[in-house]
């Protein structure tokens, strides 16, 4: 039995839906700018250039349907995003086999700090800070690959109030599941647990303590986050 120095860390886990199980998570891999739309809405040439990832942290993933608005920020935004966990890994992995590290699929937000992200930017900084706070990455519970197969089209919408702010389609995406499981492979050794934020459409925007937000993506249901 290990002895630790300190209490031992709880694994980070996403709820699975229809099961009492979890899904334990080692690290979280965010692509940025995966809809031309967004790309576009961001300042940015939406041409197929190769994709770039940051990271959140595994505690950032949040399920309770509560999202704290964090500190040292007055324009923190939604993201809408599905997200893709692995069940399996390694390194280069071929695109023609990377659907096979697939455990299932689900709903989530990638928040950001705006402000602080731009000031990162504009300095050449990492963007952590923007990206990495606490509860940033509300989420729901992950669909499994044998209830839902591997969704490649299907409106993604996010309303705030009841009102739509987001709206895209899974078939709009730059750099497509297999394509992004391949390239991180390159880079790092992926492994069980990872999951992987797979980009959002355009209408990111600002929110506010109170505000509803309600996301769904067709075959993956839908999930209801509050500002607190």
């Amino acid at each position: 039995m290990t002895d630790y120095v300190i209490d031992k860390v709880e694994v980070p886990t996403i709820p699975v839906a229809g099961s009492d199980a979890v899904f334990p998570v080692r690290r979280v891999y965010c692509i940025g700018r995966n809809y031309a739309a967004h790309a576009i809405e961001m300042g940015h040439d939406p041409d197929r250039e190769p994709p770039f990832f940051f990271q959140k942290n595994p505690d950032n993933l949040d399920a309770s349907g509560d999202f704290p608005y964090p500190v040292k920020s007055e324009d923190v935004h939604h993201e809408a995003e599905m997200v893709v966990a692995l069940k399996s890994g390694g390194k280069d992995i071929p695109v023609e086999s990377a659907l096979d590290h697939v455990y299932g699929y689900g709903l989530s937000l990638d928040m950001t700090r705006r402000d602080l992200q731009g000031v990162a930017k504009k300095m050449g900084r990492p963007w952590e800070i923007g990206k990495a706070f606490e509860r940033s990455a509300p989420v729901g519970p992950l669909h499994p690959v044998s209830a839902v197969g591997h969704p490649t089209e299907g409106r993604v919408a996010l309303e705030v109030n009841g009102e739509l702010k987001q709206e895209g389609d899974l078939n709009q995406m730059i750099w497509k599941v297999p394509e992004m499981i391949s390239y991180l492979s390159e880079y790092f050794e992926l492994a069980p647990g990872d999951v992987i934020m797979s980009g959002t459409p355009s209408g990111v925007g600002p929110v506010a303590k109170g505000d509803v937000m309600k996301l769904s993506i067709e075959g993956l249901g839908e999930m209801t986050v509050t500002v607190v």
